[in-house]
């Protein structure tokens, strides 16, 4: 998905609205919307004011507006609360100033921009396990993993990796309580429902509604 394309979607006059209409393989992007150098993938819904950059948002997933995403990983069925920032730029505290002067050169007309810098910004990526929740105003923080079916409560500051179907608060984001049982836990990670194709899921829907009759349908 490239800047050029999203332009060009908007040309057509495409104004959508969050959650008020049939998505489709098609993404959905509100107004104001950045994207560089990024995936997208099917029935997925990106809101307003939403930056994502060098990063991963697979299928089924949303991200309700006034995000900040760069250099992440999303997983599929992701739901990502307004004001989520994902990877906030690190500064290079090591050095004489904090200041992006010393890696944003061009910018104050002293020569190239500080590559090794941003290569290892990047060597910090974000990464979000499927079937997580990342509550209003959540900041998840450089290199960190949130692991698949987690909850992220608002407000959170998630500074360490957060196994699967765990619920985390506070700042910096603790523990509170496991989402399921580890039994069922480990079930669900090995159906993996997330990976199932389109026809299968429609077939199986009505299944997602109670926990524990779909591990006993589907699990080993």
């Amino acid at each position: 998905m490239t800047l050029q394309y999203i332009a060009s979607y908007f040309s057509d006059g495409h104004t959508a609205t969050m959650a008020t209409q049939t998505l489709g393989e098609q993404p959905v992007f509100h107004a104001s919307v950045f994207i560089k150098d990024s995936y997208i993938g099917s029935w997925t819904e990106v809101g307003a004011n939403t930056w994502l950059v060098e990063s991963t948002l697979d299928d089924y997933s949303y991200a309700v507006g006034d995000n900040q995403i760069i250099y992440s990983k999303i997983g599929k069925f992701s739901n990502i609360a307004s004001h989520v920032r994902i990877n906030p730029g690190n500064h290079p505290m090591e050095r004489v100033t904090l200041h992006h002067i010393t890696y944003r050169r061009k910018m104050y007309g002293l020569g190239e921009d500080d590559g090794d810098f941003f290569a290892w910004r990047r060597s910090h990526p974000c990464v979000i396990g499927h079937d997580t929740w990342l509550g209003h105003n959540v900041i998840v923080m450089p290199g960190v993993t949130i692991g698949t079916g987690a909850v992220v409560g608002s407000g959170a500051v998630v500074t360490k990796d957060v196994p699967p179907y765990m619920i985390v608060a506070g700042v910096p984001a603790k523990p509170i309580r496991p989402r399921f049982p580890d039994t069922i836990a480990e079930q669900l990670l090995k159906i993996a429902w997330w990976d199932w194709d389109r026809p299968t899921l429609e077939a199986r829907f009505e299944d997602l509604y109670n926990v524990d009759s779909f591990v006993e349908k589907y699990g080993a």
